[in-house]
């Protein structure tokens, strides 16, 4: 029998399920943990997705019925005063091969969609697909449009319903390539390149990240994704093809704005990073920086106080990372951030 404390116990076990069921419901939330993979919003992580569900269902059947016949056979053949002794039995021939085939059965139902898959996945897309190098830096993500002539950083823009590959390599040391709710990961290597093909199934703004220890900052190497339909990608794209404005010659021009033109290239800002799509530098473009959504690696809300406490001191926000603290005073700062502004 139950003793008292088992008892109340028992008693308060419903009350604690249904709040533990809406944990875990809730640590499902795609608002709350916005990289989940359990909210697929392109067909290659709808792929991945269909393979665990089939995993977890076949999983569930075998944990009913496996854990069904044991409270069954503790229940039903449990030890009881008086009894006999039971028959003592060895072997069974007829049982063993229907638990050999059942879970060979089981494994052949998981295996043969799982195979299809990493065959269906590895394919490259034709040339109808929107080719993009990435290249991952310590500790930023670099992109490459070459069919569009645009290199950028941090943001990956892609058109809704339209097929991308990702030709990925590294500058530096291994880092992995984590797209949650559109694909898999891939590690991307020095001096060779892996694929990566996806098709954004909905609009948003979705964070990526690295997933492999690449150093100190790691954790901060993120990026977004920014899916939009046809005609506001080909918008972005025509933007990012526009030269910069050079504003030391515009009298009309804010003189806040020339004077952070004057600093860019007085701070040797333009010895790493350019303001030109098509000129690839130490640091991450810069052009069209204003109309990100993100800085720093995607760790910061671009917002003109982020932007301006990113440029005045990048290694109290991201130590070790190679751009340097240029001493500028917090009006430096400032007129920095609006000549960057100038040119969204």
């Amino acid at each position: 029998m139950l003793q008292p404390t088992g008892r109340r116990l028992f008693s308060w076990a419903p009350a604690l399920i249904l709040p533990a069921l809406v944990l875990l419901v809730a640590a499902c939330s795609p608002d709350q943990y916005p990289q989940t993979t359990l909210d697929p919003r392109g067909d290659f992580a709808r792929e991945g997705d269909h393979i665990l569900r089939t995993t977890l269902l076949w999983a569930t059947v075998v944990f009913v019925l496996v854990e069904g016949a044991l409270l069954v056979a503790i229940v039903k053949f449990r030890d009881r005063p008086g009894a006999a002794e039971p028959p003592q039995t060895h072997g069974n021939t007829a049982l063993e091969i229907v638990w050999t085939m059942i879970p060979a059965f089981i494994l052949a139902m998981i295996a043969v969609p799982t195979v299809r898959t990493i065959f269906k996945t590895a394919v490259k897309p034709g040339p109808e697909a929107l080719q993009i190098e990435v290249i991952g830096h310590q500790w930023w993500w670099e992109f490459r449009y070459p069919q569009l002539g645009i290199t950028t950083a941090s943001e990956l823009h892609l058109p809704v319903g339209r097929t991308v590959n990702l030709e990925m390599t590294t500058a530096d040391v291994i880092h992995s390539f984590w797209v949650p709710q559109f694909a898999g990961k891939r590690d991307v290597f020095p001096n060779r390149y892996n694929n990566l093909w996806f098709k954004a199934e909905v609009a948003g703004n979705f964070p990526g990240q690295c997933v492999e220890f690449c150093g100190a900052e790691h954790g901060r190497m993120g990026y977004r994704i920014v899916s939009e339909d046809s005609t506001s990608f080909d918008a972005w794209a025509k933007a990012f093809n526009t030269p910069p404005r050079d504003f030391s010659t515009d009298s009309t021009a804010d003189p806040l704005v020339k004077q952070g033109q004057a600093l860019f290239t007085a701070k040797a800002c333009s010895g790493c990073h350019s303001m030109y799509p098509a000129l690839p530098l130490a640091g991450p473009n810069l052009h069209h920086i204003g109309s990100r959504t993100y800085v720093a690696a995607g760790s910061l809300k671009n917002t003109d106080e982020n932007l301006a406490r990113w440029i005045k001191d990048p290694q109290g926000w991201m130590p070790g990372v190679l751009m340097p603290n240029l001493g500028l005073s917090d009006d430096e700062a400032k007129a920095l951030v609006a000549y960057l502004r100038a040119n969204k």
